[in-house]
């Protein structure tokens, strides 16, 4: 059963809430008019200040629509705490934003994701059984499709041979979430994101990384000298695709078969599905994008491919048009120009 915008009474809780889509998630359900729970441990993997100032716009935002909106400093690690708000609180619909993000950092401090994101993620869903919540809609990732040649991306591809420790972390969560689909009933809808950028994005990330360099005339790394395609994904279409699987729980797939199985639906209340542009482009042609908006020329530097990093990225998203009725609206000229003034503005 779908449930209804702003209807229901319902408390909403967003892990993340201090991370780039975790924000953009919770500001759109206050807008939505729901009762919003928001979880981060605010840890220092980036400038703590851009994820205190999200913060700050969603506290103006609740104050605004003198909307409900609490706010913890909780890691997902810590089971005893995070089971006192979900007693306190009673939410019915979680969306698990939290995670150790990064695939070049997890080589380096691998104990960091194995924390977040496996022990945090386990406790996420012991917590969604112990308090029959009606959905849960959790963070997967684009990088899962890993050593896989075949392009676009189709969820119903094998994720088996993962080339970063992060993109094993998400995989094992797609499995995890299964397993608690399938023996508690609970309906999981795991989101592949594909390389998601816009206002407020991680500073870890191409956009901040590029845009901070090439304002300051200093020079960028391109990677496998430029050999790369990405399909960048703006944050308001991934938003939209979320908050909608969050008010359409996952259902078993009647026509599921047990001996030719579909990895993305199941006969449990389980899906996965990509969110993406469905249009890469080249780094080299984002990057001349991201210099007209500014006006400014970069100053380049050419560099063999990183361990980790995948060549290409390129979603199939048509499982996800067929469930919720939305595709991408935000082609890469926009999603860039809306980013830059966002930047400007933000770091003066």
């Amino acid at each position: 059963m779908d449930i209804k915008k702003g209807e229901n009474n319902l408390t909403f809780l967003v892990t993340g809430a201090a991370g780039f889509i975790g924000a953009a998630i919770s500001k759109r359900l206050l807008e939505n008019g729901e009762r919003v729970i928001g979880i981060d441990n605010l840890n220092d993997y980036y400038d703590k200040r851009l994820k205190y100032s999200r913060l700050e716009e969603i506290d103006q935002i609740a104050k605004n629509l003198d909307s409900k909106w609490n706010f913890f400093k909780v890691d997902l690690s810590n089971f005893s705490e995070l089971q006192i708000i979900f007693e306190k609180y009673l939410p019915k619909v979680v969306f698990n934003l939290a995670a150790q993000a990064g695939v070049r950092y997890s080589i380096e401090n691998p104990s960091n994701y194995i924390n977040s994101n496996l022990v945090g993620f386990a406790n996420i869903l012991e917590l969604c059984r112990q308090t029959n919540i009606y959905n849960l809609v959790y963070a997967s990732s684009s990088s899962v499709y890993g050593g896989n040649k075949i392009l676009p991306y189709i969820e119903d591809n094998s994720v088996d041979h993962p080339i970063s420790l992060y993109a094993a972390t998400k995989k094992s969560n797609e499995v995890l979430a299964h397993s608690y689909s399938h023996l508690f009933n609970l309906p999981s809808t795991g989101l592949r994101y594909f390389t998601v950028y816009g206002p407020w994005g991680r500073p870890d990330m191409a956009p901040m990384i590029f845009t901070k360099s090439i304002i300051l005339k200093k020079p960028i790394k391109i990677f496998n000298n430029g050999n790369m395609l990405r399909d960048f994904t703006y944050i308001d279409d991934v938003v939209e695709c979320t908050i909608r699987c969050g008010y359409k729980p996952a259902i078993k797939d009647d026509c599921f078969d047990n001996n030719n199985p579909n990895p993305s639906t199941s006969f449990a209340p389980y899906r996965i599905f990509n969110i993406g542009n469905n249009n890469p482009i080249n780094l080299l042609d984002f990057v001349r994008t991201i210099e007209d908006e500014l006006g400014i020329k970069a100053i380049k530097e050419f560099y063999p491919s990183q361990l980790g990093d995948a060549k290409e990225t390129f979603a199939d998203t048509s499982k996800i048009k067929e469930w919720i009725n939305y595709k991408p609206k935000y082609e890469i000229a926009q999603g860039i120009r809306n980013f830059i003034s966002w930047y400007k503005t933000y770091y003066q």
